[in-house]
């Protein structure tokens, strides 16, 4: 526990600069930073490495060991061989990498110019090709990558459940847009200034209960979280005409860091007192995001805030805001903005293009290309430029291939858990009217942030729902909400 506390800590220390990288560094950093993080990320696998950490292991490995200790042994030993399959200089060579991709997707994106980041969206594909191949030659190099984000669903079980999404919303969406509902989808048209859009951020923040003594809020070009149960940072932006996106974008995030923050504190460093794995945290932030933020009860509340801070949006009425921010989009383009539903074929795309990129099925130069063919087929939409296409998210410039099919995963995971804590909670609806949250954040503590990593995935979501993970609870629940709202 003692190593395992000291490399977790030269992690954090390394979240703290990406952090500032995204937020507060000035451009020239960026070589400065990646020599930094380089040597950091190798530092830390050395220390994972170390043949002591393997001894260790060895001499626990049949061990009488109580549930919460066998849990740790568990989470280091995955940790343990796959750092151990990987050469440090590999490690290094996929940092700098990173650091040098951040830069140069965001002048991509700035200057629609898909050219400037593929060397290094080639870089990063080949780098974790050779990364996966060290952790095993004879598998899906994706499937293998896929698990540094969910190592505890399998890949078919992630496709199935992603064939179920597509199964059950492309008739819903077809249907809701062939529906005659003429919903209030102009409420909040208008032109909203950024510094009362982020006042209005933080009056949500507040409402909702979020630290800022163990917190922040700061402007990024992509949304993020980033911290632990002392200091959980987050981050949104602002688009002057779509207050409703910032809202969205950050209970979203105030979803990861309740997570994070609600993490034991005397087990910091460990693997009892870190979140269980992107699915998990995942189903944190869409469950605010979508099960909190966009209710009739969150915007009975909610509301009279909004309209004090844009006092020209005082016709509005509770129905109003909750039709406008539960509508389906037609033509929108980016996944950050992308309704509850159409939000899914958003991570198809993204998850059979990287899956591809990783299993050398198609090459970087033709990523715009396909990527605005499977919008056309999937979406009805298709993007006139990269920056509203393939450049509009961040995660590819980080090389983090497998992280998209956890938004979908957490967003089953959301609906199952909200369901369970509607049973148990009375009249949770109420409570949300009257910007009570604490049942429901106590709910989650107990059920989900206080285990940690103690238990795998699909053991947690049955222990806090009686049920194993299944899309069951999302499909019902979507079908329920938008068959009411569109009149189908």
């Amino acid at each position: 526990m003692d190593r395992v506390r000291r490399w977790n800590a030269v992690g954090s220390a390394a979240g703290v600069l990406g952090w500032d990288q995204q937020v507060m560094m000035p451009e020239g950093g960026t070589p400065a930073r990646s020599r930094q993080l380089s040597t950091l990320s190798s530092v830390r696998h050395e220390m994972i490495t170390d043949a002591e950490t393997g001894e260790l292991l060895d001499r626990l490995a049949d061990a009488d060991l109580s549930d919460e200790r066998a849990a740790v042994v568990r989470e280091v030993s995955r940790e343990y061989e796959r750092a151990d399959a990987v050469p440090r200089e590999l490690v290094e060579e996929i940092s700098e990498a990173s650091t040098e991709a951040l830069q140069a997707w965001e002048a991509a994106k700035a200057e629609d110019d898909f050219d400037r980041f593929a060397p290094h969206l080639e870089r990063h594909v080949e780098l974790k090709r050779e990364y996966a191949e060290h952790i095993d030659p004879d598998r899906d190099p994706y499937a293998v990558l896929f698990e540094e984000y969910e190592p505890c669903l399998s890949m078919e079980r992630t496709e199935a459940i992603l064939e179920e999404l597509r199964a059950t919303l492309v008739p819903l969406i077809d249907a809701i847009r062939e529906s005659d509902a003429d919903l209030a989808v102009d409420t909040f048209e208008g032109q909203f200034p950024e510094d009362d859009q982020e006042a209005l951020a933080r009056d949500a923040l507040d409402l909702v209960g979020y630290d800022f003594d163990r917190g922040r809020l700061d402007v990024s070009s992509h949304p993020f979280t980033s911290g632990n149960q002392f200091d959980c940072r987050i981050t949104t932006r602002f688009d002057e005409s779509d207050p409703l996106g910032a809202i969205g974008s950050t209970i979203h995030e105030y979803g990861h860091a309740q997570y994070a923050l609600g993490l034991p504190k005397e087990q910091f460093g460990t693997p009892l007192g870190d979140d269980r794995d992107l699915s998990v945290h995942e189903s944190q932030s869409r469950l605010w995001e979508n099960h909190v933020g966009r209710s009739r009860a969150f915007w009975e509340r909610f509301l009279p805030v909004f309209q004090e801070r844009f006092p020209e949006t005082a016709d509005a009425t509770v129905e109003d805001a909750y039709e406008a921010v539960n509508q389906v989009y037609e033509d929108n383009l980016i996944r950050v903005e992308a309704d509850e539903l159409t939000y899914h074929l958003h991570i198809v795309v993204r998850f059979e293009i990287e899956r591809d990129l990783v299993r050398g099925d198609l090459a970087v130069e033709d990523v715009p290309e396909v990527w605005n063919d499977k919008y056309e087929e999937y979406l009805g939409i298709r993007p006139d430029t990269d920056s509203e296409g393939c450049l509009q998210d961040i995660h590819w410039s980080h090389g983090n291939f497998g992280y998209f099919p956890t938004y979908s995963l957490g967003s089953v995971m959301a609906a199952q858990l909200y369901a369970a804590a509607e049973s148990e909670i009375d009249d949770l609806d109420a409570r949300t009217a009257d910007g009570e949250f604490d049942d429901l954040q106590e709910w989650l503590a107990a059920n989900v942030h206080r285990h940690g990593s103690r238990y795998e995935t699909n053991e947690l979501v049955e222990r806090a729902t009686g049920e194993g993970l299944s899309a069951d609870a999302f499909t019902d629940y979507v079908e329920e909400k938008y068959g009411e709202l569109y009149g189908i």
